[in-house]
């Protein structure tokens, strides 16, 4: 299919989820459609900070896609963003309380931005070698480690809070150590100019590295894979490596560049959200930011909804419900052609 047709299939299914969107919406709450979806978009581009928030929405949600988007193409279903995203942020915010006040700033970035690393490569590469070594199911193991991974963050943050709540506040408030600086005086600009060099990055791994020519492969079929001489085993817990790796940088961006803390919530569900947005980019790097758009853009724009209008917060979960689930149906009409056959035509096949 041109790609043209493509686009125009995706455009007509957002037309008609908003047609959806605003039946559902006079029906239930009596509200006018237009002053809804009016709401939605100032939610997201009303003023210059919310206009901020939606980028660094949009930064980190793409950060996770497209750390799990080397694993998809190799057709390993790593479900365990968040939990490498945890254990990056983890490793970050103890170098933060640990070293904050005994090393220069820089130094104490550096060493953040390593060990958040390391801490998301480590977790994306224990399933890899099961998965390598012993055929393991990779989509319950990167599951099964998320829920590690919070108990991990969960216990660290009880032994880090001092006032026995379980939950640690700021850290390092006073003297700032760790945090991200300032650029052009925009608080989020550094997380948006990383993430965008993260794109080119993972873009051109992926199309004209040999490493990712051989995942592909591999992905494609292992067999092949074999036979043209590619280690299976060494791909996968490769890539895996770049896979939680990239989390790691995540959680980095989250707890030394966004929230200068760390909880078992701070991943926010992004994990398992950067799959739909990898999977509806089709696994293109570039394609990603359109969907990670798509998907911040809905929700802030709910959540203004809710608020403006004193409405449930389940009613947003309702329309962006609606819209994404038109955006995925769309794909099946891109992907497969449908044919009515008539009857007299069957009998003569």
């Amino acid at each position: 299919m041109p790609w043209w047709k493509a686009l125009l299939i995706r455009v007509a299914a957002i037309a008609l989820a908003l047609l959806v969107c605003a039946v559902v919406t006079m029906l239930f709450t009596g509200e006018n459609p237009l002053n809804v979806f009016s709401a939605m978009i100032s939610g997201s581009f009303g003023t210059s900070r919310k206009i901020w928030a939606l980028l660094q929405g949009i930064a980190i949600l793409l950060c996770v896609s497209l750390a799990v988007t080397p694993a998809f193409r190799m057709r390993f279903w790593n479900v365990g963003g968040e939990g490498q995203i945890l254990m990056g942020g983890l490793a970050c915010a103890a170098c933060m309380i640990y070293f904050g006040e005994v090393v220069p700033n820089w130094v104490l970035i550096l060493m953040m931005t390593v060990s958040a690393v390391v801490a998301g490569a480590i977790w994306g590469g224990i399933p890899a070698i099961f998965k390598a070594k012993w055929n393991t199911n990779e989509t319950l193991f990167t599951l099964m480690m998320n829920y590690i991974a919070t108990q991990l963050v969960a216990f660290f943050c009880n032994i880090w809070d001092k006032k026995g709540s379980g939950i640690v506040g700021i850290i390092n408030p006073s003297t700032e150590a760790g945090w991200f600086p300032v650029l052009g005086g925009q608080r989020y600009l550094l997380n948006v100019i990383i993430v965008a060099l993260l794109v080119v990055f993972v873009y051109i791994y992926l199309n004209y590295s040999k490493h990712g020519y051989e995942l592909t492969v591999v992905g494609e079929s292992e067999k092949t894979a074999r036979y043209v001489g590619i280690k299976v085993e060494k791909v996968i817990v490769r890539t895996m490596l770049l896979s939680g790796a990239l989390c790691g940088v995540a959680g980095l961006l989250l707890v030394g560049g966004t929230d200068h803390s760390i909880s078992t919530t701070i991943a926010g569900g992004r994990g398992f959200t950067a799959v739909m947005v990898s999977w509806l980019a089709k696994f293109n790097p570039v394609v990603m930011i359109l969907t990670s758009f798509i998907i911040v853009f809905l929700e802030r724009g709910s959540s203004d909804i809710t608020s403006r209008f004193g409405l449930n917060k389940s009613f947003s979960d309702i329309l962006t419900g609606i819209i994404l689930f038109f955006i995925i149906g769309s794909e099946f009409f891109i992907n497969y052609r449908i044919d009515f056959v008539h009857n007299s035509e069957k009998e003569a096949k």
